[in-house]
């Protein structure tokens, strides 16, 4: 499959390595068509790894990742371009994290809207998908990394996106999935980073995510 990353940054590049790993072609995009990172990325991750613009990235991938910051994907999405994510599933990775007076950070948007709603919106025609950002990128990719079974938790409107990105978790290595339903259920997800930041304070380290029990 054909993946397009946008961003550049830690979970870009851990999220892009991993699908090449498991045999995708992955383009990671930017700002600028060559981008020291993005350039850097490719080099190290073979043949199936390349690198552009965000427009590129969107109209290359098959399915899109947003993993840029929260607080600017709306505006790497516009540069990306509808046209190019048109009828596309957008697993949208990113927080808002505003950092204006330092650590921790707040959320730019919450309680009543979300990150994943404002892209659904300006967006209509993508199929956003909320994925994987209540943890750290590394166990984005490799969940055997803690102990035990844990969750990951997925939203949005199309049920048919949901269940195709359920089955690229499932690739990483996740077993327990949670389908928490439309794309408002992104306030909850968004909102744990309040105290997931909390939580890495504590233990200095970004190995420990969230399990569900009942």
């Amino acid at each position: 499959m054909k993946v397009g990353i946008l961003g550049t940054g830690m979970v870009g590049a851990t999220l892009g390595s991993k699908l090449v790993r498991l045999g995708h072609e992955v383009k990671m995009g930017s700002r600028s068509a060559n981008n020291e990172k993005a350039v850097q990325w490719a080099k190290e991750n073979g043949a199936r790894a390349s690198f552009g613009t965000f427009a590129d990235a969107a109209a290359f991938g098959e399915i899109v990742f947003n993993c840029t910051a929260g607080t600017v994907s709306l505006a790497a999405l516009t540069l990306a371009g509808a046209s190019n994510l048109k009828q596309k599933v957008l697993v949208d990775v990113a927080n808002p994290l505003d950092f204006p007076k330092g650590m921790p950070p707040t959320l730019s948007v919450c309680n009543s809207d979300s990150l994943g709603e404002q892209i659904q919106r300006a967006f209509p025609s993508v199929k956003v998908v909320k994925a994987l950002n209540t943890m750290n990128c590394a166990v984005m990719v490799d969940p055997a990394l803690i102990p035990g079974e844990h969750d990951a938790f997925v939203c949005g409107n199309d049920k048919a996106a949901k269940a195709e990105v359920v089955e690229i978790l499932r690739s990483f290595g996740w077993k327990s999935i949670i389908d928490l339903g439309d794309i408002t259920a992104a306030r909850g997800t968004e909102m744990v980073l309040p105290i997931w930041l909390r939580l890495l304070s504590i233990y200095q380290n970004a190995r420990f995510n969230f399990k569900i029990v009942k």
